[in-house]
C-alpha cells in the first residue's frame, strides 16, 4: 500500500526550519561626529559605522585635506535580538572611530567615506563642519562626563586643587602630534611669594630611548627650588583630547615671584633619542612658553612684612640652658617652620639684654617637599655669652606673613624667655671676654719644714800649735792675693752681667717679635686644615705674645677696654689698636666653635699680619 502526504510533511518541514533561522539585516553605513562646531584648538571625533557588512567588504576612510588625523582606531561588536517565537536577529557592528583637528577655520566639509562589497558600492553623506579660532569646548569624551558631589565643599579653608597638583590639559602641537614637549604650571595666578609648580612632560606614542639634554626655561623674577628631577624615564598613560599618550615627568620645580606683574616663562628645550640600539633617532623638541600672573600683597599689612613672608608659618624659640655659670656659653635657636620659600625668609633677629654678649648666627634649612609643595623650616642658631651674673630676659619675637590660602595676614609669636647666670667656681660675677687662669700665690707651700724639724748645728775643732810660722805656711799668700783677685772677679763678673742683660732687654722686642709671627705663621697652615679651635688658639697666642713684646707688659687676662688703654697709653694709631681688638674677639668667638668658614680665617689672619706689620720698636 502506498503512503500518501509524506512529501507535503518534508515541505512543511523546511519552511518551519526556514523560519526559525536568523534574521540578518541588511547592510547599513554611514559616518557621524561628535559635534558640529568646533575651534582649531579642539579635537573631534568622527565615527564611520558599518552594519552587518560581508567579511570581504573594504572601507575607505574620508581623507580629509582641511583637517589633521591625530589618532586613528577600530572596534567591532555582534549583538543578537529575540523577539517572541520569530527568528534571532543578529547584527555585526564595526566601528571606525578618527580623533581629528581642523587646520583653518571657516565652514569645512569632511568627504563621504566608500564602502565596497562584491558588486556594490555604498558612500555616507559628508559632513559640514563649523570652525572657530581658539578653543570651544572639551576633548572628546569629556563633555558627557558626569561631575561628582565634592565632598569638601563646605570647608573654605580646604585647597584641594593645590594639594593634588592638577594641571591643565596640553595642546597637541601641529606638526609633533607623536612626540611633543609640555610646560604647565598647577596655577597661573598667584599673589607675590607664592608658590605656583612649573612641570615639564614627554608626551609621547613611540618608544623612548634616553633622554640627552634637557634645557630648562628661564625664570627671571622667579625664585625657584627643585621638587622632582627623575633620573629614569617612567611613564603613565594619559589621554590628551581624546589620543592616548604616555607622559614622562622630565622636571618638576616650585616658582616663587618675586615682584608682581605678568611673568614669562621662557621655552624649554629637549634633545630626544626614540627607538631602540641602531633603530634610534634623536629629535629635538620645543615646549610651550608659559605666562603667570602676579598679583601684589593686598592692602593692610603690618610693618616689618617682606614678599618672601607668604605661605604658613610657625615661629618659636628654644634656649638651652637656661641656667648657666658665668662664663659658660648659652644656645639660642630661633626656628621658624611651615609652608613657602623657605630659603629666602628672614626669622627675626636675637635681642639680648647688655649683660649678654649675643655673637652673629649660623643658618641651617631643611627641606620637605609634600605633594609638589615646598615645605620646611629655617633655624638660625646663635651662641650667647654671659658677661655677669643675674636674671635676664630674652625678649619674645614676632614674624609677620600672609597667607594666600586664607587671603590674611598674621603674626606668629614666641613666649619671653628667663635666663638666670650664676657665679662659677672663685666666685667670680663678672667677666671680660678674654679671661686667663690666675696664679694664687698666697696658697703656694713655701719653706715647709720635715716632721723632725731643723737639726743642731755640730763643731768639732782641735787646737795645736804651728809647726812654722803663719807666713811660712803654703795658704799664707795665696790667702792674702786671694781676695784681691776676688775682688777684680767680681768686678768682671759685674761688667759682664750688666753688658748681657743690657742686650737681652736690647733684643727682647725682637726675639718675641719674631717667635709671635713664626707662631703666626704655624696658624697659617690650619686655615685650609686640622680644627678651627686649633687655628684660632694660635693665633690668639701670637697676637697676645706680640702685643706683651711691644707693650713690656703682660696682656692674657685684660678686658678688652684695659687692652685698649694700655694701647693708647703706648701710643698705638686707633686703626692698629681697632684691628688688634676685632682679632682678638674673632679668636674668643672661636674658641666656642663659631668662625669655621674659610673666608672668615683668612680675613682673621690678614687682619693679625696687619697688626703686626710696621709696629714701632
Amino acid at each position: 500500500m502506498r503512503r500518501t502526504g509524506s512529501g507535503w510533511a518534508a515541505l512543511l518541514a523546511g519552511i518551519a526550519l526556514l523560519a526559525s533561522a536568523p534574521a540578518w539585516a541588511d547592510v547599513e553605513f554611514y559616518q557621524k561626529v561628535d559635534r558640529n562646531e568646533v575651534g582649531t584648538e579642539d579635537s573631534f571625533r568622527l565615527s564611520v559605522v558599518v552594519v552587518d557588512a560581508p567579511p570581504s567588504a573594504q572601507v575607505q576612510l574620508p581623507s580629509p585635506k582641511d583637517f589633521e588625523v591625530l589618532s586613528s582606531a577600530r572596534g567591532s561588536q555582534r549583538s543578537i535580538q529575540l523577539s517572541g517565537g520569530g527568528p534571532a536577529v543578529i547584527q555585526d557592528v564595526t566601528t571606525h572611530t578618527l580623533i581629528l583637528r581642523a587646520t583653518r577655520t571657516g565652514k569645512l566639509l569632511i568627504p563621504p567615506a566608500v564602502l565596497t562589497t562584491a558588486g556594490r558600492t555604498y558612500r555616507t553623506e559628508p559632513i559640514e563642519m563649523t570652525v572657530k579660532p581658539g578653543r570651544l569646548g572639551p576633548a572628546p569624551g569629556q563633555a558627557t562626563r558626569p561631575s561628582l558631589p565634592d565632598p569638601f565643599r563646605n570647608f573654605p579653608s580646604s585647597d584641594r586643587s593645590e594639594d593634588m597638583g592638577e594641571e591643565d590639559d596640553p595642546v597637541i602641537p601641529r606638526g609633533d602630534t607623536d612626540l611633543f614637549l609640555r610646560a604647565s604650571l598647577d596655577r597661573d595666578e598667584v599673589y607675590v611669594g607664592e608658590q605656583t609648580t612649573l612641570s615639564l612632560f614627554i608626551y609621547s606614542r613611540v618608544d623612548l630611548s634616553s633622554v640627552d639634554a634637557v634645557t630648562m626655561p628661564k625664570l627671571e623674577g622667579f625664585w625657584s627650588e627643585d621638587v622632582e628631577s627623575p633620573t629614569q624615564l617612567s611613564g603613565e598613560q594619559r589621554i590628551v583630547n581624546g589620543v592616548p599618550y604616555r607622559a614622562y615627568l622630565l622636571r618638576r620645580r616650585a616658582l616663587f615671584p618675586v615682584k608682581a606683574g605678568t611673568l614669562t616663562i621662557t621655552p624649554a628645550e629637549a634633545d630626544i633619542t626614540t627607538g631602540f640600539l641602531f633603530a634610534g633617532h634623536r629629535v629635538h623638541r620645543v615646549s610651550n612658553g608659559l605666562k603667570v600672573k602676579v598679583k601684589p600683597l593686598p592692602p593692610g599689612a603690618p610693618p616689618g612684612i617682606a614678599n618672601a613672608n607668604v605661605g604658613s608659618w610657625q615661629l618659636s624659640m628654644d634656649v638651652t640652658p637656661t641656667r648657666v655659670e658665668l662664663g659658660q656659653p648659652i644656645t639660642v635657636k630661633v626656628i621658624l617652620e611651615g609652608t613657602g620659600n623657605v630659603k629666602n625668609i628672614t626669622p627675626p633677629k636675637l635681642t639680648a639684654p647688655a649683660s649678654l654678649k649675643v655673637y652673629d648666627p649660623t643658618t641651617t634649612d631643611k627641606l620637605t617637599p609634600n605633594k609638589n609643595k615646598i615645605q620646611g623650616r629655617r633655624m638660625m642658631e646663635y651662641l650667647v655669652m654671659p658677661q655677669r651674673t643675674g636674671t635676664f630676659t630674652l625678649p619674645a619675637l614676632e614674624f609677620p606673613y600672609f597667607d594666600p590660602r586664607r587671603r590674611e595676614y598674621d603674626v606668629t609669636r614666641t613666649d619671653p624667655v628667663t635666663v638666670t647666670v650664676e657665679a662659677g667656681e672663685g666666685g667670680v660675677t663678672s667677666t671680660g671676654p678674654l679671661a686667663a687662669p690666675t696664679h694664687d700665690a698666697a696658697n703656694e707651700q713655701k719653706n715647709v719644714l720635715s716632721a723632725s724639724g731643723l737639726r743642731p748645728l755640730r763643731y768639732q775643732a782641735r787646737f795645736m800649735a804651728p809647726a812654722r810660722e803663719l807666713w811660712e805656711q803654703a795658704f799664707f799668700l795665696p790667702a792674702v792675693l786671694g781676695p784681691v783677685g776676688l775682688l777684680f772677679g767680681v768686678l768682671l763678673l759685674g761688667q759682664a752681667r750688666e753688658r748681657f742683660f743690657t742686650q737681652t732687654e736690647a733684643g727682647r722686642n725682637k726675639q718675641q717679635a719674631r717667635a709671635a709671627r713664626k707662631r703666626l705663621a704655624a696658624a697659617e697652615k690650619l686655615v685650609g686644615e686640622g680644627s678651627t679651635s686649633a687655628f684660632y688658639a694660635e693665633v690668639e697666642k701670637a697676637l697676645t705674645g706680640f702685643l706683651e713684646a711691644r707693650l713690656h707688659t703682660p696682656v692674657v687676662g685684660l678686658t678688652r677696654e684695659v687692652l685698649g688703654e694700655k694701647m693708647a697709653a703706648a701710643g698705638v694709631a686707633p686703626e692698629r689698636r681697632s684691628r688688634a681688638l676685632f682679632v682678638l674677639e674673632a679668636c674668643d668667638m672661636g674658641r666656642f666653635g663659631g668662625g669655621a668658614e674659610l673666608s672668615e680665617r683668612n680675613r682673621v689672619l690678614d687682619e693679625a699680619e696687619a697688626v703686626m706689620e710696621g709696629w714701632e720698636k
